[in-house]
Parts: structure tokens; sequence; C-alpha cells
């Protein structure tokens, strides 16, 4: 039992490696919008790092989830890549949080808010750690072509995004709210408030 218990767990680890060299080759010519155009890859381990660090997350399958989340969506990966290299079950919770490229910018964040509630907890996991993050990287500094406005919108969407997310993980939650509340923002919306977002297609 230990003997397989150690197995599994070496295992483990030797697949969330895999998955962090796989992003990372990945993301390589990408940058985030800083001013110092920090690598991009620095978000994704950082989401991954929230989730293990802050959450207490130990889940493998949502820990390579993490650091896998925007690769189908920013980068060349295709779902059937994933699939082969990291299996059924991290390639569903990479697929819950991509977003389809081929729709309108608008639509696309319209429909975060209203599938949000419907995702799997360990997506949620994911999608409250990717908005903590983001959110913390807006307090830092202004990304290069952002107005004070696009930045005040991006943080009311992501409170409507994350309202969808509420007891998948307290701490999470609360570091979300405290993000928030430094800005005024609520989270998370109360429930006509949240009705509203979704009825007028918040974006």
């Amino acid at each position: 039992s230990g003997i397989n218990a150690e197995y599994g767990r070496m295992s483990g680890i030797k697949e969330l490696v895999k998955a962090t060299n796989f992003a990372c080759i990945k993301h390589t010519d990408q940058r985030r919008k800083n001013v110092a155009m920090t690598p991009y890859i620095n978000h994704p381990v950082g989401v991954m790092n929230i989730l293990c660090d802050e959450a207490g997350v130990t889940d493998i399958p949502t820990l390579i989830g993490a650091v896998l989340h925007d690769t189908v969506e920013d980068t060349d990966t295709s779902p059937e890549e994933i699939l082969q290299e990291f299996g059924e079950e991290v390639a569903g919770i990479v697929k819950e949080v991509t977003d389809d490229k081929s729709l309108p910018k608008a639509e696309r964040k319209r429909l975060q808010v209203v599938n949000a509630p419907h995702k799997s907890e360990k997506a949620k996991l994911v999608k409250l750690a990717d908005k903590l993050y983001n959110l913390r990287d807006l307090s830092k500094e202004t990304p290069q072509g952002w107005t004070e406005e696009r930045v005040k919108d991006y943080r009311l969407w992501a409170s409507k995004v994350c309202t969808g997310l509420v007891g998948t993980n307290s701490t999470l939650e609360d570091n979300l709210q405290k993000e928030l509340a430094a800005h005024g923002v609520t989270f998370p919306c109360s429930e006509n408030r949240y009705s509203w977002c979704i009825l007028l297609k918040f974006c």
C-alpha cells in the first residue's frame, strides 16, 4: 500500500513536470502586456501556484489543467494534443476553461458569466485562480494599451464570472473579495445584480 502510494505520488509529480515543460514550450514566444513584457508562462505557472499555495489544492489533474489552461486558446495546441499527452480528465478541464475564439469577444465574455456555475469543480478552481492572478496583475500596473475604463470594466466582469463560481474554495473567494473590494467592486454580486448581468449581456 505504501509502495503503491509512493509510486502514484512520483507518477503525479512526473506528469506535472511534463505539463509545465509542455506549457513553457508552447508559450515560448509570448509575453504579458505589462510594461516589462514578462514571459507569458509566468501566468499559467502563477495560476498553478495560487491553487497549490493558497487554495491547498494537491490534485494533480487540477494543477496540470491550471498550467495548461491557455495552451489551446492562445497557442497552436489542439484539444487532441492535450488528450493524447495528458489524458481525458486533463483535456476535459482545459476544454472547460477555453473560450471559443471564433466567437466575438463580447459574446465570449458573456458566455463566461453564463456558463461559470455549470463548470466542474476542478475547472471552477482553475477559473478562480486565473481571475485572481489577473486581478492582482491589474493592481500592480495597467497593461499596455488599456484605459482606466477598461481596467474598471474587467474588474466588474471578473466579479460577475466569479460569482458563478462561489462555493468552490473559500480561501480563493475570500482573496478575490479582498482584491476587488480594494477597488470598490462588490463580490459576490447580489442575486439580483447577477441576474441583470446575464440579462444585459454585460461585457
